[in-house]
């Protein structure tokens, strides 16, 4: 099934097309990884999907609904989005920020509920921000800060959940942190996950599904075993590299070439021990996700 579906679409910026006639398909109940190097679009797209950026022609599906269709409310009900550096008001705690996600369940009619105090509560404990609901948001180191704004989005509840470089300003145990909870999320209660990553390894190690992003241009779609190689990492990144198999989760680890500092083991092979166990690795984790 697909959660959300782009037809023919052209993105633009000023005068700059960004995307021609972009036909994708991203599975529903999933998590996807758009990868690429700096500007070549991965962000653009993103927000033309959640309609923060109108395209030029063509469609974004979501869901089955035309999403130029839907009311400001309801795709607020079915998807949710991270972007890029959001900024908070002067003087605004956590918990105010946090509340926030819940303003697409509220009206006239309906205030403040029981369910919107519990979804606050469980999102703040979830990014471990209940010790800080009372802090200011400027207040806040930058990995604090972006663990409030993840809950403010947990706290939105929606079945669809959009990220640009989620991991940004965290550092490697909270980046795991907030991927562990994505892929919580997504195996626990079956939420699509779409999101930007700039660490390749991390990408093949919690992404379905892969997205390939080159010039505005998507090189290549698909399950990480599948696609990740050194000619994908050579065309997409321009760099060279070797591609292992990683030996704790079988997926692929890119290993990059430097520019200046050459590799000492030029013909590296893995010790054979490591490599059994990459290959068993690789084979349950095959098992368990479908074709």
């Amino acid at each position: 099934m697909t959660a959300i579906q782009s037809n023919e679409l052209c993105l633009s910026y000023g005068d700059t097309r960004i995307f021609e006639s972009l036909n994708l398909s991203l599975p529903k109940g999933k998590i996807t990884v758009f990868i690429g190097s700096n500007g070549c679009g991965k962000s653009t797209l993103l927000r033309s999907l959640a309609r923060l950026l109108k395209p030029q022609k063509g469609q974004v599906v979501l869901d089955g609904s035309d999403i130029a269709s839907l009311a400001t409310k309801e795709i607020a009900r079915r998807m949710a989005i991270l972007p890029q550096g959001p900024a908070a008001p002067d003087g605004l705690t956590v918990l105010q920020l946090v509340k926030q996600g819940r303003y697409p369940y509220q009206n006239w009619l309906q205030q403040w509920s029981k369910e919107d105090e519990t979804m606050v509560q469980r999102a703040l404990e979830l990014t471990h921000m209940t010790p800080l609901a009372d802090r200011t948001v400027d207040s806040l180191s930058g990995g604090q800060r972006q663990r409030a704004w993840i809950a403010m989005t947990l706290a939105q509840g929606t079945p669809t959940i959009l990220l640009d470089e989620p991991t940004t300003y965290l550092d490697l145990a909270h980046q795991i942190e907030v991927l562990d909870l994505l892929h919580q999320l997504n195996e626990q209660e079956q939420r699509t996950i779409v999101m930007v990553l700039h660490d390749i390894n991390l990408a093949c190690r919690y992404a379905h599904n892969i997205v390939a992003i080159k010039n505005g241009k998507v090189c290549a779609e698909g399950r990480p075993q599948d696609i990740v190689d050194e000619s994908l990492i050579a065309t997409v990144f321009d760099l060279d590299c070797r591609v292992i198999q990683d030996p704790l989760f079988g997926t692929p680890m890119v290993v990059p070439f430097g520019r200046g500092k050459q590799p000492v083991f030029q013909d590296f092979v893995p010790d054979a021990a490591v490599t059994a166990a990459s290959a068993a690795a690789t084979a349950a984790v095959r098992e368990e996700q479908p074709v």
